[in-house]
């Protein structure tokens, strides 16, 4: 009698190993850290569970912190799509000469990715109180930035150092939804009568405008978990929720780990909602420009 052929057994395939450096990363350096900042917001120092850590996020102290939070992060968006916007419009349909894209492209690429301590020295090398611009303003111009109330440690002070990584990466994400905008729906508005400005405000601005709000709100979330440039800018001399949660983690007198868990669970919300937001409103975008 003639067995059955055993079946024949199934095997990973190998092209998967070539993401598995990616899941460990993500898994290592990402999840369990969250989960461990997620599980220690809502627990005591002995490991019991409790609300209280939450419960201390609403203290005046750290909703003035994280008040001043959002506005930054907000005013740092808002001005990294205006100027991004405005800079990749002119580089894809303002008719400039096409060799400036790539370099402007490549310099948003790396800008976009320069933060923390280097940023910080960088700003203050340049605009600091003894910085390079600082000095030649008031020694050869006789203009004093402090005088005039400008001061670098301060709310505007940051929001113009956020403003270095916002603006490229504005650019990087409004320049393929700009290419996206066919040249056949400008002659068809023209045809008709339309002018530049009836085209961007009926036709263009619409479809880019689920990309524009999408891109704000990741500009937001990029702006609000910016912990390095701050802590290495302004110091203690700003309240933001970054700088009151290396002081509660790192333990000072006063300091209470759990208390500091729960500033960064805070946050982990406040970014995911803003994350989550950017990819819904930029799903709805890739439906006009397929």
């Amino acid at each position: 009698m003639q067995t059955a052929p055993m079946p024949p057994k199934r095997r990973l395939p190998l092209y998967w190993l070539g993401v598995v450096p990616f899941f460990l990363f993500v898994t290592l350096f990402l999840i369990l850290p969250t989960m461990r900042i997620v599980v220690g917001a809502f627990q005591t120092p002995d490991g019991t569970f409790t609300f209280n850590n939450i419960l201390g996020l609403f203290k005046p102290s750290i909703l003035a912190a994280y008040w001043i939070s959002i506005k930054i992060s907000l005013a740092s968006a808002v001005l990294g799509c205006a100027i991004g916007f405005a800079m990749a419009a002119a580089v894809v349909l303002g008719g400039l000469p096409r060799f400036i894209r790539g370099p402007l492209l490549t310099f948003s690429g790396v800008a976009s990715n320069f933060a923390g301590v280097p940023l910080a020295f960088a700003f203050l090398a340049t605009l600091g109180p003894v910085g390079l611009i600082t000095v030649f303003l008031r020694s050869e111009l006789g203009i004093d930035l402090r005088v005039l109330g400008f001061n670098l440690l301060s709310f505007w002070g940051l929001t113009l150092t956020y403003l270095f990584f916002q603006i490229p990466l504005m650019v990087l994400i409004i320049t393929p939804a700009l290419d996206g905008l066919k040249r056949e729906w400008r002659e068809a508005a023209s045809i008709l009568g339309a002018t530049g400005f009836q085209y961007w405000r009926m036709v263009a601005f619409p479809i880019l405008f689920p990309s524009l709000l999408g891109t704000l709100a990741l500009l937001f979330a990029n702006a609000f978990g910016a912990v390095a440039t701050a802590i290495a800018l302004t110091g203690s001399s700003l309240n933001i929720v970054p700088i009151l949660l290396f002081a509660q983690i790192r333990g000072d007198v006063l300091g209470d780990p759990h208390l500091g868990y729960a500033l960064a669970f805070g946050m982990i919300v406040v970014t995911g909602v803003a994350n989550a937001l950017y990819i819904w409103l930029r799903t709805r975008s890739e439906r006009w420009l397929k």
